[in-house]
This record gives structure tokens, sequence and C-alpha cells, in this order.
């Protein structure tokens, strides 16, 4: 398992965590997704590590900005 930690910009409620949770858990091999609105972050554990172009395309297909990863 892989734990990858990023910051999302432009998230403000529960609806933004809501939509970025579902375009994520639709990327190959994600297990679980948590979304931290007040601080901007995004938690996704996956069986391997995945490419930040797809965790970006997806947080970017919700409607918000992926910045670098944190961890």
């Amino acid at each position: 398992m892989t734990e990858s930690t990023y910051s999302v910009s432009g998230m403000t409620c529960g609806h933004c965590a809501a939509f970025v949770t579902e375009e994520v858990e639709r990327i190959t091999g994600v297990t679980a997704v948590r979304v931290d609105v007040e601080n901007g972050r995004l938690s996704v554990t996956s069986d391997d590590p995945l490419a930040i172009t797809d965790v970006r395309a997806a947080v970017e297909e919700a409607g918000y900005a992926l910045a670098t990863p944190v961890t």
C-alpha cells in the first residue's frame, strides 16, 4: 500500500470534498481517499504508487487544482 498527500486549491465545502473523492476513487488501484477541505489536503491510499498526472486529471475533472505532492 502507498499513501500520498496532495495540496488542492479551490475546495470550500463538503460538496467539494465529495466531488474530488468521487473522481479520485475512479483511478485504478485507489483503495481509500480522504479529503481535508479546511487544510486543502487530499490523501490517497493505493495498491501501487499513482502517476501524479492521473491524480491531477481526476482533481481537475472535479473542478479543482492540484498542487505538488505534500508527501
